[in-house]
């Protein structure tokens, strides 16, 4: 390890003090005594900004340490990596305070999942720190992202027909090549998560297509490990760790420019780690509040609830059932300038601009209560919480949307009508609740019928008379009549556009559940049940999603075999 005098004094003659005139020694103990006090201006600058000050003078820092900033970066924002442990990283900065320094800070830590703890150095630390960067081998950049070019996916266009033929090919490539290919696959099949999984005597591949997952390939286990270690390279994962999960990121650089996030997760199994891969393409939630589905009553129930100044919209769900997009939707209907809008998510997945997004740090201590409670005083109009998870969360929300905020978030529950128990069940007191919501929206996601081989669906008695029953119960203050003796239905035969399955896309059901004076007063008895609300509303004239989804496959949306799975 070079210490910055080594490095100096490398090709240099040796200067042998006797050698120098009295003006010369002069002048060196004058530089000397000028450095001195430059370095304590510095010293003392530090302590009134807050930074601990570093000299390098001396400092013996490790190649691994210099590397973590590349130089170019080095040079133009004054900075050094100049102490890594592997926990712990230190960086020295001639100015500690600027964005980019905290930037870099957050890049670091996120590349090599260490805390990080920046120090003020001076112009003279930094120059003499720079030149160790002179003793380094050349070393290939660090690969940020895997870059896809419109010729291999056509290429992967032209070899795989369907997602069938995909196994044949991957027995054929290389590691690397077997990476681009899924990415590939999964990107032309739209696929929302890649799922690489070691069994006893194979590797399995799954794409989670239209929400269901199905397998698409199988290699040989002593692929495994190559293919796990290429995926953690790209991943900035660290590779001697097998038997802790991990978490990382990586980007997908597209031919037009665009990109697509993807977060992987590692997690140890009985035959090796299991990798799963969330593709965030920014489609995803690209939806506007018209085009989510709603029609009819449900749409004007939920916008004219969503221009509230204050109170809550709660969204109900599973995993994967839509929520976030329902509530980006929300969101960008109400994003203006005039507006303030602050959101607290576990984690960030989608930038949205013009909104202040607030990611979680379970390592700072900071969660949901933490942050709600802070962003309070950063004068919101508009709040929107990732997921209400216990007392304390919902009635800080709750106080919030009592005092002229509006608040958005989710909770999980079954329907719509289960969130209100769900509440109370948690500890949060009736006489707050009640004032306090404005609207709660039951969803789930249903496969779209592929177009391209769409044919009619004739049902057989038992299936035909559950319909009869959910329709026949719709009240005239829902807003639609159905013809009970004239309804017909329609699947997807399966065909290469959707790669046999009969579904492209998927749409959105839902049930749209208002406050009342009659709910609200049923809410403040403390008497309430998941029934007894279900059963107010829809005599109200709320459509249930069962109901929801059987309109939409009536108007050859989806499927009767996609409603029963996702709405019963």
């Amino acid at each position: 390890m070079a210490s910055i005098e080594d490095l100096l004094g490398k090709g240099k003659k040796e200067v042998i003090p006797g050698d120098l005139t009295p003006q010369e020694k002069f002048e060196e103990k004058m530089k000397k005594i000028r450095l001195k006090e430059k370095e304590a201006e510095i010293k003392a600058k530090a302590a009134s900004l807050g930074f601990e000050f570093i000299s390098l003078e001396g400092f013996p820092i490790s190649p691994e340490s210099l590397v973590l900033i590349p130089r170019e970066q080095s040079r133009q924002e004054k900075v050094i990596s100049f102490l890594y442990s592997g926990e712990e990283v230190r960086i020295g900065a001639v100015n500690p305070a600027s964005e980019q320094i905290t930037e870099i800070k957050f890049q670091v830590a996120e590349r090599v999942h260490a805390n990080v703890k920046v120090y003020m150095i001076s112009e003279h630390s930094f120059e003499m720190a720079e030149k160790l960067y002179d003793a380094l081998p050349e070393v290939k950049e660090v690969v940020k992202g895997v870059e896809i070019t419109a010729a291999e996916l056509q290429h992967f266009q032209e070899q795989v027909k369907s997602l069938s033929q995909l196994n044949e090919l991957v027995q054929k490539v290389s590691t690397s090549d077997f990476v681009i290919l899924t990415i590939a696959a999964a990107i032309e099949s739209d696929s929302s998560d890649i799922h690489i999984e070691a069994q006893e005597k194979s590797v399995v591949v799954r794409l989670r297509i239209d929400g269901v997952l199905q397998k698409v390939a199988t290699v040989k286990k002593d692929m495994w490990s190559r293919i796990v270690n290429r995926f953690k390279l790209i991943s900035a994962l660290k590779l001697n760790i097998t038997t802790a999960p991990q978490d990382g990121r990586f980007t997908i650089f597209l031919e037009d420019n665009s990109k697509i996030d993807v977060r992987v997760s590692t997690l140890p199994t009985a035959y090796g780690e299991s990798i799963v891969m969330r593709l965030l393409k920014p489609s995803t939630i690209s939806l506007s509040f018209e085009d989510l589905g709603l029609r009819g009553r449900a749409y004007e129930d939920l916008k004219r609830e969503t221009e509230r100044p204050n109170g809550m919209i709660i969204t109900t769900g599973p995993t994967g059932s839509g929520k976030t997009t329902t509530l980006y939707a929300i969101l960008k209907k109400l994003n203006d300038e005039a507006i303030k809008i602050i959101t607290l998510e576990d984690p960030i997945e989608y930038k949205l601009e013009g909104i202040s997004q607030s990611g979680m740090d379970k390592s700072k201590d900071y969660n949901f209560v933490k942050g709600l409670r802070s962003i309070l005083r950063q004068d919101p109009d508009i709040i929107m919480v990732g997921e209400l998870r216990d007392l304390e969360t919902a009635e800080v929300a709750i106080q919030a949307a009592l005092t002229g905020h509006l608040v958005v978030s989710t909770i999980h529950t079954n329907s719509a009508a289960g969130a209100v128990p769900r509440f109370l069940s948690m500890g949060v007191k009736p006489f707050l609740l009640a004032p306090a919501l404005n609207a709660i929206i039951g969803q789930r996601l249903v496969r779209r019928i592929c177009s391209e081989c769409k044919i009619e669906d004739p049902l057989d008695e038992g299936t035909s008379k559950k319909i009869h029953d959910l329709l026949s119960i719709l009240t005239p203050e829902s807003g639609y009549k159905v013809d009970l003796n004239n309804l017909k239905f329609w699947k997807g035969r399966g065909c290469t556009t959707c790669h046999g399955t009969g579904y492209k896309g998927r749409i959105g059901i839902y049930e749209i559940f208002c406050m009342t004076p009659e709910i609200e007063k049923l809410i403040l008895s403390g008497q309430v049940s998941e029934y007894d609300m279900q059963d107010i509303a829809m005599k109200q004239g709320m459509i249930t999603m069962a109901q929801d989804g059987l309109l939409k496959a009536l108007d050859g949306l989806t499927s009767i075999e996609e409603v029963f799975r996702a709405a019963e």
